[in-house]
């Protein structure tokens, strides 16, 4: 058997997948762990053309998706297409920035070997292509997460900037919508991609089950996964500060307002008894 070669790509944060299914004429109804598998004649009705028996698309419900053993970039650029009818929130501009290129070799007589560019197996199991993507799915999905939480990280560095020059006044506006983008971050990542979870195959299967564990720690996801978590929360107690000195600052001023109002009234009042008020 020649090699499997795989293609991700990180295109949006979601994809429903049901929409997707019902226009294939699928049944099935989709959760969110649960890639959608087109391959055959419905690969073949959405590009209009005959399409190889080994070739497979895997859409993921957290944005990613992964092509198997295609060669040629316009069928793939026709596929996404096809997609963006259903997710019109998809990223033309940074297609491609999030992908990942990888392949399977079968070799017998040869232990399990992983590299950053192949994995050879002695021999081939019917699980392989959908464990390999779904890996590669969740590592291009934290890679594109890992630059919006770097965007996030330049965001607050300007705030603390302005507090280091003194400005200190913070709009519960910009701290909503910061607090906003680390929330959505987390849900795209912690929740979303569900990195500690398995597919269904592994808990059925020890091989699967020992292939999947070995790409999962050669990739690095558990950790990646751990990094992120860890930064989230050093984010919210950033964002903390600034909330507890927003409202210090407005506590401040509330109570300097009521001492000038305080004041006034009794410079009133000794105006009045000295009878310089009528």
């Amino acid at each position: 058997m020649k090699e499997i070669t795989f293609k991700a790509f990180a295109i949006t944060n979601e994809i429903d997948l049901n929409k997707i299914a019902i226009h294939a004429g699928i049944p099935k109804k989709f959760t969110w762990e649960q890639p959608l598998v087109l391959k055959g004649s419905i690969l073949k009705s959405i590009f209009n053309q005959n399409v190889v028996e080994s070739q497979m698309v895997l859409v993921f419900s957290f944005g990613s998706i992964v092509f198997i053993n295609f060669t040629h970039s316009y069928e793939i650029r026709r596929f996404l297409k096809f997609i963006h009818d259903f997710e019109p929130d998809i990223d033309w501009k940074n297609l491609y920035k999030y992908t990942d290129d990888y392949s399977l070799h079968i070799k017998e007589n040869e232990n399990i070997l992983l590299t950053d560019e192949f994995v050879i197996v002695p021999n081939y199991e019917i699980f392989y292509p959908e464990l390999i993507s779904t890996v590669l799915a969740k590592s291009v999905a934290l890679e594109k997460t890992e630059e919006q939480l770097g965007k996030i990280h330049d965001k607050l560095e300007t705030m603390i900037d302005r507090l280091e020059k003194g400005n200190l006044r913070i709009g519960n506006k910009e701290l909503a919508r910061t607090t906003a983008k680390i929330v959505r971050h987390e849900y795209n990542t912690l929740a979303y991609i569900m990195i500690l979870d398995k597919p269904d195959i592994t808990w059925t299967s020890s091989t699967a089950g020992e292939f999947y564990d070995k790409m999962v720690e050669f990739f690095e996801l558990n950790d990646r996964y751990k990094i992120l978590k860890s930064k989230t929360e050093i984010l919210y107690n950033i964002m903390d500060g600034f909330s507890t000195i927003s409202h210090s600052i407005r506590g401040l001023f509330v109570e300097w307002i009521i001492v000038i109002l305080i004041l006034f009234e009794i410079i009133l009042t000794l105006l009045g008894i000295a009878g310089l008020l009528p």
